[in-house]
This record gives structure tokens, sequence and C-alpha cells, in this order.
């Protein structure tokens, strides 16, 4: 029993010399993509953390020497040579592979053969170009089986739903370095749309029609599919959307479309504490109806409770989907403001049509203004104080705005723009106590340089053309200063001024903004930034100057920005002035 308990003790005894670690593999003689090729093709790229014996390690060894020699055949080197040395380093193992790939195999001819109906679709086409644009590079076996798979796909894409690929071959000449590439496709029948079917819908029967971008009897194509998915998730009803080609029950060349859906929650309920240095601390609360009825009808109401505003507003839309994406939308603004440099309350009343044209968005609408105003009043001054300015307004007026913006990421853009174009104006004296036009433009770019950088660039400028410039409310008037606009000064306080020294906002506007943010992590980074503009009238434009720098986060509920102003080259103004901004970029 002694001596079988030693035996049985034995293969433990021996274990420390006859098992290592594991193997580490080097490869020379190549670059990526071949090394990775050659080191991810062979079985002892498995071993690296892996306990392996000596008989182990060789025989992987032995078969890494061919398996290396294949790993290379699909970027086209068919007559590659590999030697290898096989050397213990510790309790480990060493594999060097040194490879020599030789000369490669260079496609020399193409054969793709098309339906005469198929080739002539441009999409098709262009894949088909993908492919043949193959001859005289190096044979690639991924880069064919990428150009041969898109060319598949396009052609279900574009409505060839029983396309069959039925010659596949690459005629390979080692001893000429050469191959052929032979593919055919048999196209079929190109499909039509049929009719296209709700499943789960809570509207009349008709409404989600509106959404659809094609009709019954146009050539399938899937892009059209994609364009009815994304309107019905950008039309906020539904929690679920899913468009679905009835692929299977598809006859006599014609094909319906199945979509599935879940409403969404019908009311949302918002509301939470905000704080910026235009409005001071408040309270945002709402409610928003995504649908009112089996129409689609939609209702939004806020309200806003902080130490300088106070707005109550509500907007009900009427949606007309379809091509235009039109929309008819009515809605009540009451707002109670008081700046530094004016008081005002005011109730407006509008209603307007938007929708799509060419590529921008377009508002065109009616707005009635009506309320009572006190300009040049400085924050907890009486109203009788001398030098201030007391109007009331009633205004009606035409209004038409251009908007457009492009970003590659909504909450933290790395490259994009945007720009709003809007100009009004009273009909003659019709409804309103003063007659006026006004024009106003921003814009906003954004680019990434040097990696985590970002270089910001915005403008804003405004013009108005009237005779009853007193009449006008605040919100009609041009000031300058605060955090949109120059930054070491405080909301509103640039402009032109009375004859007793109180801003009173000006005809015409000019603003812009250069800024550099660094990114010290995803979430975190720093930004210097110089803003320079004024309101003012006719042509007497003097530029205030700030400059300073901030804080960024990206935090969980939108970039916050934390600046530090001050004014530059200006003995009257001194100090630093805090801005805080939360929200999207554009």
């Amino acid at each position: 029993m002694r001596r079988l308990r030693r035996l049985m003790l034995l293969p433990l005894l021996l274990a420390p010399w006859l098992a290592h670690a594991g193997v580490q593999l080097v490869v020379d003689g190549v670059e990526d993509p071949l090394k990775l090729a050659v080191s991810s093709g062979v079985d002892l790229s498995e071993y690296a953390n892996r306990d392996v014996t000596e008989a182990q390690v060789r025989r992987l060894y032995e078969q890494s020497l061919d398996q290396a020699k294949t790993a290379l055949e699909p970027y086209g080197y068919y007559e590659a040579k590999v030697q290898g040395q096989l050397e213990p380093v510790g309790n480990d193992w060493r594999v060097t592979l040194h490879v020599t790939p030789g000369a490669p195999v260079t496609v020399t001819s193409v054969d793709v053969k098309l339906d005469a109906t198929a080739a002539k679709i441009p999409a098709i086409r262009r894949a088909q170009r993908a492919i043949e644009n193959l001859k005289g590079q190096t044979l690639n076996h991924g880069d064919y089986d990428a150009d041969r798979d898109t060319l598949s796909a396009t052609l279900t894409a574009n409505g060839f739903l029983d396309a069959r690929l039925v010659t596949h071959r690459v005629d390979v000449n080692r001893g000429e370095r050469s191959a052929a590439i032979h593919l055919e496709w048999q196209a079929g029948q190109r499909y039509k749309f049929g009719e296209v079917h709700f499943e789960g819908s809570q509207f009349k029967e008709g409404f989600l029609q509106r959404y659809v971008p094609f009709k019954a009897g146009e050539y399938f194509a899937q892009d059209k599919l994609l364009q009815l998915q994304q309107a019905l998730n950008g039309a906020d009803y539904f929690s679920v959307v899913n468009v679905l080609p009835d692929v299977d029950d598809k006859k006599n060349g014609v094909v319906d479309v199945k979509v599935e859906l879940a409403p969404a929650k019908r009311t949302i309920y918002t509301g939470g504490p905000f704080i910026g240095t235009d409005t001071g601390f408040g309270v945002r609360l709402g409610m928003e109806r995504r649908w009112v009825n089996r129409s689609g009808h939609k209702w939004k109401n806020e309200l806003i409770v902080a130490q300088n505003l106070k707005t109550l507003s509500t907007l009900y839309t009427v949606p007309l989907p379809g091509p235009n994406q039109r929309s008819f939308n009515y809605g009540a603004t009451y707002r109670d403001s008081n700046t530094d440099t004016s008081k005002s309350k005011t109730l407006e009343l509008v209603a307007n049509e938007t929708r799509e044209w060419h590529g921008w968005v377009r508002t065109i609408g009616i707005h009635a203004l009506d309320g009572t105003f006190t300009v040049g009043q400085k924050p907890g001054e009486a109203d009788n104080v001398e030098g201030l300015e007391h109007g009331q307004s009633n205004l009606f007026y035409p209004e038409v705005s251009l908007s457009r913006k492009s970003g590659d990421n909504p909450i933290f853009v790395r490259t994009g723009w945007s720009l709003v174009f809007t100009a009004r104006t009273t009909v003659g004296s019709l409804l309103s106590d003063a007659s006026f036009s006004q024009v106003t433009a921003d814009g906003k770019w954004i680019t990434t340089f040097w990696g985590n950088n970002r270089f910001i660039v915005r403008g804003s400028a405004g013009a108005t053309w009237t005779d009853n410039f007193d009449d006008l409310p605040p919100q009609l008037r041009f000031f300058a200063g605060g955090d949109r606009s120059v930054r070491g000064y405080s909301y509103q306080s640039i402009g032109p001024k009375n004859s007793f020294g109180r801003v009173i906002g000006g005809k015409n506007l000019l603003v812009g903004s250069t800024e550099v943010e660094h990114y010290f992590t995803r979430q975190w980074g720093m930004a210097a930034f110089i803003d320079a503009g004024n309101a003012f009238n006719g042509t007497d434009y003097r530029p205030k100057i700030g400059a300073g720098l901030g804080v960024r986060w990206l935090s969980p509920v939108g970039m916050i920005r934390v600046d530090l102003g001050t004014p530059v080259h200006n003995p009257d103004e001194h100090g630093v002035e805090l801005h805080v901004v939360i929200g999207p970029d554009l």
C-alpha cells in the first residue's frame, strides 16, 4: 500500500517539470493586418494563459507552421514561407514565427453577370462597380466577400426579393499569381409595394397612412421602410414600432407591409428645479398629452416660476403628417419678466403652420401681443424713479422663420451646426400701437480638433425698422450681455442708454463668440472664451468684449456649463460675472 501511494503521488511531483504556465507567441516579418491574421490563425494563440505540457506545445508548434501559411491565403498570399523557433522561458514557452509572405496574388479578371433590368438601377450598378474595381488589386477574400454580400443586399433592398446568387467562384492560379472572380445573380421579379396594415394603433383608420412615404404600386425600396419607421418613432405616439415587409406572403409581384405598434404612455408629467444666471433659481413643471384624440392632436403645458422669470404657456398642435410633416399650432403664453434693465408683463397669442421645406423647418404664423412694460429699471428700484420709461403694447404681426441644424450626437456634438432666421412685421398700423419690421439671424458651429478638443463659434445679428421704438416691449428690442450673449456682463445689461444713463435697448444687434474646450475625461472639461458685441442704433456700433474660463460637465441630465467672465478694456465695468447654462449644444 505504501508503494502504491508513492506511485499515485509521482504525477504530482513531476507536474512542475511536465507543465508550463502558457505560450508566448511572437510573429515577425509582417505588419498588421497580416501579423494579426497569423497571430489569431494559429491554435497556439489560445494557450497564452493555459497550462500546456512539453508534448502539447511541440505538437502545436509543428501545426502552427502550416496554420500560419493558411492564415495568409485570404489576403492573397499563397506562397508564404514560415520558419519558427520554440524555446522555454522560465515556466513559459516562447514560439517565434518568422514569416516571409512572398508575392501576392492579383485579381486579373472580374466577371459579374446580372439581369439587365437590375443592372440599370443606380444603387445596384454602384455595388456591381465596386466588385469590378477589385480587378488589378491584391486578392483579399474579406473585401471580396463584403462586396459580394453588398450587391446581394442591394438587390433585396431594391425589390428583387427572389434574387439568387447562382455562381460565386474565385479561381486562383498560384503559378501565375493571378485570380479570376466569377459571380452571377438571377435577380428574378422586381416586387412592388402593396397595402400597409397597422396593428395596435389607437388612432382612427387612415390617420397613420399619412406617414407612409410610398404608394401602393411603387417599387419596393428598403429605405422607404426605414423612413416610415423613423417617422412613426418621431411622432412620439408609440413605445414599439416594427415595420415588417410580409415577404412570406408575397405574390403576383406585390408585397404588403405590416406595422406592429404599441401605444406609448399617453400623458407625461415633468418637473424639477433649475438654475440659470439669467433667470435665477426656479422650478419648471410640465404636462404633455401625447395624443388628445383619435386624430393625433397634441397638447403641451408648462409653468416656470423663477426669481427673474415667470411664465405659463399652453400649445395645442394639429399634426398633418405627410411628405412635408406639416402641423398647425395654437398657443398662448403669459410672461412676467424682471431683468437687470426691464420689467414686463405680457400675454402673447400665436397661431402658425410648421412644415419641412427644402431641408429646413419653416414656420409661418400670426402673433398678438398685449402687455405693460418698464424699461431702464434696475432690480429693486421703485417704479417712479426718474429716467424710467413706461409703456403699454398692443401688437399684431405676422412672423416667418427658417431653422436648420445638423449634429452627430444630440447630447454632445463633436461636429455640427445650427441656423435660425426670423422676420416679423406689422401690417401698417392694423390692430397695433406701433409699426415695425424686424429680422434676426442666429448661428452656431462646432468642430473637434486634436482629439479631445472642441472649437465653437456662434453669432447673432438683428435689425429693426420703426418710427415707434418707444412703443416696442422689451422682447422686441435688442439687448446684449448674459449667458448666451456677451459673458462677463449681466443679462441684458448692454445696449443704448437714455438721457438718464439707463439701458433701454436698441434697434440693432451684433454679437459674436469664439470658444475652445478641452476634455480631460468623457464627462469633464474646461473652456476658454472671448465674446464681443452690442445692441445699438443706426451705425453706432461699439462692441463690448468679455473673456473668461469655464468648466464643462456632461452630466446625466445634459451638458452643464459654468463660466466666469470679466469685461475687457472697459473702465466703466469691472469684476467677475458667473454664468450657468444647462442644455444641449444645438
